[in-house]
């Protein structure tokens, strides 16, 4: 049977008064540990504004055990007040099939999954179906949502 993930991309910045090896290791927080090693990292280098280094992340993660597991595991990690605001504002963080959302960098670095809007880690799951209803569903047998009703 196929999985309802198609994949998830993640990525983030690291910033040049950040570490990099620290913000890699918050963002395997949102991977279960069995799983880390087969995540590859992309590395690529950008300047700021100012001419500040800056060095951006990103993995595709395709392989479907790992999908599940990740999704599964941001699940149990997510706490229920996060849980309840992603399926209040559930519109703002889906389109055309796929989820988004974005786990504060210096809680994961701690093992801390939490939502948040400033220097994130960005995550964007990529379902087999399109229809808002039909993923809302899915989050909710994985355990990301609550309850949904998409009225």
């Amino acid at each position: 049977m196929k999985s309802l993930i198609a994949y998830i991309d993640m990525s983030c910045f690291v910033h040049g008064t950040e570490d990099p090896e620290k913000v890699i290791k918050a963002l395997q927080t949102a991977v279960p540990s069995e799983h880390s090693d087969k995540i590859v990292l992309g590395r690529s280098k950008l300047k700021g504004d100012y001419g500040n280094p800056i060095i951006f992340l990103k993995t595709k993660i395709e392989d479907e055990t790992v999908a599940e597991s990740v999704l599964r595991h941001i699940s149990s990690q997510l706490s229920t007040p996060d849980k309840q605001n992603l399926l209040r504002e559930l519109r703002l963080h889906l389109e055309k099939g796929s989820l988004y959302m974005r786990f504060d960098k210096q809680a994961a670095f701690r093992g801390d999954l939490r939502l948040c809007t400033g220097d994130p880690i960005h995550m964007r799951i990529r379902f087999r179906k399109n229809k808002d209803e039909d993923v809302a569903k899915i989050l909710a047998d994985f355990g990301l949502l609550p309850m949904w009703n998409m009225s």
